[in-house]
This record gives structure tokens, sequence and C-alpha cells, in this order.
């Protein structure tokens, strides 16, 4: 196994071959080879040893994978099916705007590093043009900048950007002449990333992937330098932006391919726990009577608040009892993302909690079918249905202007059934 010696110098090989190689320790602590290359340490200085824990990821293969919601200003994006990749084409007029934001935040843990890569193709940089690519959101987060023709690492703290121009940049200026040699040609395919340790006062490495290596150019830091923390939240979207400051000499096109969060070193579930459901007494003790046969009817649905749009909110199962006017009912039940639920009141889960919810729905439109089942109707057929395939599998989402719906619909073979649901879910953040 390597090890360090006294003058950075480690040995690494088999039992035929042993190489020697020159490991740099540069100004902040952080290990690299002569090339400036990043080795084997993650946001916290810890080997990479631990398997890592995709949150997320997002690729293109055969159409817009749907996980991303747009904000278009006179612009137009399209799924390319020889790049697999989404275009984000504007015109050369000033104010086009495209923006493209995942509709999950992801869940950063204390004490672990958060990694981040995106890939892409930015648009010849020129006059009026700003294109951005990175881990944030309106408030906070970080993010490459193509503004014109000068390049910036960006960190955003509760709307106010603090940018650093590749010629500041104090690990490599990835102009050829810093220690890896490296000449960042941002015209180009580039894997750009980040590692995050947030803990409110933590550093972020930032950097690009090339010929397979980690080049790490530039640290923000931030432990005994500030007095509070440099952004609210970890928890934060994937974001793209391309943006015409003022009119261009031409069309513009910036290229999203691939994205992907990474929690370093695994992910332990921890959050609040809370339910919602219908009452076994007073009005609506039934939850919900299926008037009609063969009709779908909205039970319940729950949401995250309006003013709570980066929580990490997650369902993980959900309790059904049917109440059957005949011997032989059989029941679907469903459940829809996204849909647009009419009628009823929405509720507060808790003063505390980032959910909303409506017991009460009349109608329902749209959304997308993520799971269903069946259940006969008797006294004994009560069912417990467990959303813990995947640990993020069903968070609550929201798009530009919305949040969108959790909704959980019934229809039965025998008209007036009746039917009561709880939904249980975990609020990470």
């Amino acid at each position: 196994m390597a090890q360090f010696n006294n003058d950075k110098k480690s040995l690494v090989g088999n039992n035929d071959t042993i190489y020697e190689v020159v490991m740099i320790a540069d100004q902040f602590g952080n290990v690299t080879d002569a090339g400036g290359s990043v080795q084997g340490t993650d946001a916290f200085g810890r080997r990479r040893v631990s398997e890592p824990f995709t949150l997320f990821e997002a690729f293109n293969r055969y159409d817009d994978n749907g996980k991303f919601f747009e904000q278009l200003t006179n612009a137009t994006t399209g799924f390319g099916d020889d790049s697999a990749s989404i275009d984000m084409t504007l015109t050369d007029a000033s104010g086009d705007t495209a923006i493209r934001e995942s509709k999950r935040v992801f869940s950063y843990q204390p004490g672990k590093s958060l990694q981040v890569l995106n890939t892409f193709v930015m648009s010849t940089g020129k006059t009026g043009l700003r294109q951005r690519v990175g881990y944030f959101g309106t408030n906070d987060g970080l993010f490459l900048e193509l503004d014109g023709t000068d390049l910036f690492l960006v960190k955003r703290s509760q709307g106010s950007d603090t940018r650093v121009a590749q010629s500041s940049w104090n690990i490599d200026t990835a102009d050829g002449n810093g220690a890896s040699g490296f000449n960042l040609n941002i015209a180009t395919a580039q894997i750009f990333w980040m590692d995050i340790e947030w803990l409110g006062v933590g550093s972020v490495r930032c950097g690009f992937v090339y010929n397979g290596q980690f080049i790490h150019v530039h640290t923000f830091h931030h432990a005994n330098t500030v007095t509070a923390p440099y952004m609210t939240t970890a928890c934060l979207p994937i974001r793209y932006e391309i943006e015409n400051t003022a009119g261009t000499s031409g069309a513009s096109t910036l290229k999203q391919i691939c994205s992907t969060v990474i929690s370093e070193g695994g992910f332990a579930l921890s959050g609040s726990s809370r339910s919602i459901g219908h009452s076994i007494t007073g009005t609506g003790a039934v939850g919900r009577e299926l008037t009609a046969a063969g009709t779908y009817y909205p039970i319940a649905a729950i949401r995250l608040k309006d003013d709570q749009r980066e929580a990490v909110v997650l369902p993980k199962g959900i309790d059904f009892v049917p109440n059957s006017t005949g011997n032989n009912s059989v029941i679907n039940w469903r459940v829809y993302k996204g849909a647009t639920v009419g009628g009823g009141s929405w509720n507060s889960a808790a003063s505390t909690s980032s959910v909303s919810y409506n017991l009460t729905p009349t109608s329902f439109s749209g959304g997308n079918l993520i799971t269903q089942g069946f259940t006969a109707s008797s006294n004994q057929s009560a069912q417990n249905v467990s959303l813990s395939d995947g640990v993020f599998t069903y968070q609550l989402e929201r798009n530009a202007d919305s949040c969108e719906t959790f909704l959980i619909v019934a229809a039965t073979n025998t008209a007036g059934d009746d039917v009561a649901v709880s939904i249980n879910w975990e609020e990470i953040t």
C-alpha cells in the first residue's frame, strides 16, 4: 500500500514493480500529484475509500429525462437524438433567457462530502452572452460562469454573488501555466466538478476532469474567516442558464449533457417522520365515497409549502382502507405526481413542517402515474403500501412557479364504496 514519507513521496506498485510517485501538498493542504490532480481525498481530506451514494443522476438517452423544469424567455430547448443532450438556444435579442433547473434539491448530510459533476458544451463566449452551470438556485449555490469571454467561479449567498476570475483561481489558473499544465478550452465539452464541505462554514473545491484526472483549480475557504454561514443551505438544485444580457452577434446554444450528485461515504436517512390521514369519526369519517363505478376520484394529496420549496421530503408509505357496499368489490388505487388538484382545502401539516395536505380534493387532471395496485374491498382488506423501494424515488418536487402534488386516487367496480387513507413521509430538511 502506498505511504507518504517526509518528502511527500509514495511508493506504489505490485510484487514485480514499484514506482515512485511524487506527491505535492499545496498551501491549503490539498494533496495532488505533480500535475495538479486531486488524488483520492474528499472535501474533508479523507481518503476516498467508502462507496459513494448517488442522490441524483440525469442523462438523456431517448428523450428529455423530465427531471428539470424550464424557464424560457424568447428561447427554445430541444433534445438532440445524436448527442443525447438538451440544446438551450437563444436568438440574438437582449433578454433572451433559458434556464433548466432540477425539480429536486439534494440532501446534504453534515460531515459527508457532497460531490457534484456536470457536463456541458458552452456556446463560444461573446459580448452580451452569459452562461452558467453548477449547483445553485435563485438564492444560494456555486457555479461556473462565462460572462462574455471572461470565466469565473461564483459563490452565491442569499442572492449576492462573489465572483472569482480565472486569473485569480487560487490552485490552478487552468491556462497552461499552473502545476497541472491544463489549458482549459471552455468552448469544448467539459466536466465541471465540485465537492462541498458545508457545515455552514466549510470549504468548497472546484475543478475540471481532464484525461481521467480531477484537476483542482480553486477552493472557497470560510472557516476562521466568515462570521456567518457562507450560504444558507447546501440542499440545492442542479441548474443550467444561458442569457443575453444585451444584444449579441448571433444565435447561441448551451448544450446540457449529464449531471450527478453524490454523497461520499454513504447516506443515512435521518429526519422527522410525519403523517396525515382521514378521521374515523365525525364529518368525512369514511374518507371519500367512490360514487360511480369505474371513475377515479382524488382521495388525498400532499405537496411542499410554497415558501419552503428547497425542502427534502420523502413519502414513505400509504395506508389504504376500503369499506365496501358489496361482497365482490375490487378497488384500484393509484399514485400520481404532478397532477393538478382541484377543490378541498390545503392545510399545514404542522408549523414546523415543510408540507401542506388536502384530504378533501374534488377533482384532478394530468400528472404522472408512478405506482398503483388493487385491493378487494372487505372488512379485512386494509392495505399498507411501502414506498421505500428507493430512498429518493418519490421525493416531492417543484416547478418554476408551483410545488408538484403527490396524489392518491381510487376507483371501484361497485358504486358507493368508501375509502380512507393516510400518507406517511420523512422530512430530511
